[in-house]
């Protein structure tokens, strides 16, 4: 038996129908991998970064910029105004690339030439005479021209500026010391077979690989100071940074554990961290030397007997 539909029931039913379609018609969720996250791994590729400015984030030194944008420390450190040790903050943004140069200014025009000359002469014109040698008018008590003299002179010392004295040249601490780019005498970070070398055409393979255990010993293949530890730089997983001097860095990637901090100076064949296989599948260290921000061959630098 049919019931008859009355108005009121037949407007319920076109209110339900209109909304199973909207229903219907609702888009797909977009997929995880569309949604940012923030910036990740894929932001701290060696070599990888290219604009002109950096903003700093947590956890960032100058040296892992450096390393990251294929710059020398010492040019973004102009760049910027900084001066050791280099203290960054969230937030700071940071130029990488050097202004234009500011255009020569203009060859004076004749008029201006023609009018500095008057300008010269006008003034000749209106200055006092110079006499050879001071002189008294008639009855001028020469106490009292003495002591104008006196007092002009006092003048003119007065308005002397004062010498500015430079603060003194903070020294390195004892345990450090700053060593000659030709003074430097390096070793092999470790005793593992070489599995990589150096390559120019491979961007990731800008140094050595060496297999080996996990837990072998790496130590420091020339004395320096640690100036950064840590896992922002992609492809290195736990990573140690030396600088040298001003001109050489080494990097040590894929630790297991890390047994010095940064600021902390280290002397040549001193164990800065054990081998392990942090950022890849298999054990082994990644070994990099750089020269004033390039890449370069270690195995041109380190001794040829193990």
């Amino acid at each position: 038996m049919k019931i008859p539909l009355g108005a009121p029931q037949v407007w319920m039913l076109s209110l339900v129908l209109i909304f199973l379609s909207a229903c219907g018609s609702r888009p797909e969720p977009a997929p995880v991998s569309s949604v940012y996250r923030g910036p990740s791994y894929h932001d701290y590729a060696p070599a990888s970064w290219s604009e002109d400015t950096y903003t700093v984030r947590t956890g960032d030194t100058l040296y892992s910029i450096a390393f990251r944008a294929n710059m020398d420390v010492r040019e973004i450190a102009q760049l910027n105004s900084l001066v050791e040790p280099y203290r960054l903050y969230p937030e700071q943004v940071l130029t990488l690339k050097a202004p234009p140069s500011i255009a020569k200014a203009s060859k004076p025009t004749i008029n201006t030439v023609r009018n500095k000359q008057i300008e010269q002469s006008v003034i000749v014109e209106r200055a006092d005479p110079v006499v050879s040698s001071p002189q008294t008018r008639y009855g001028e008590n020469i106490s009292k021209s003495a002591e104008a003299r006196v007092e002009s002179s006092a003048q003119r010392v007065a308005t002397t500026p004062p010498v500015q004295v430079r603060p003194p040249v903070p020294r390195p601490s004892p345990q450090e010391r700053v060593i000659a780019s030709a003074d430097i005498r390096w070793q092999w970070p470790s005793k593992g077979n070489i599995v990589k070398r150096f390559s120019t055409r491979e961007p990731m393979n800008r140094g050595l690989e060496f297999a080996g255990s996990k837990g072998d010993l790496i130590v420091a293949a020339a004395a320096g100071k640690v100036v950064y530890v840590g896992t922002a730089l992609r492809g290195y997983g736990r990573l140690v940074i030396v600088k040298h001097n001003d001109d050489y860095i080494t990097a040590y990637g894929h630790n297991d554990s890390i047994l010095v901090r940064e600021q902390q100076w280290v002397e040549a064949g001193q164990q800065i961290a054990t081998m392990g296989s942090s950022g890849r599948e298999d054990v082994r260290l990644r070994f990099e030397l750089r020269l004033r921000g390039n890449s370069v061959n270690p195995e041109n630098y380190l001794p040829r007997s193990r």
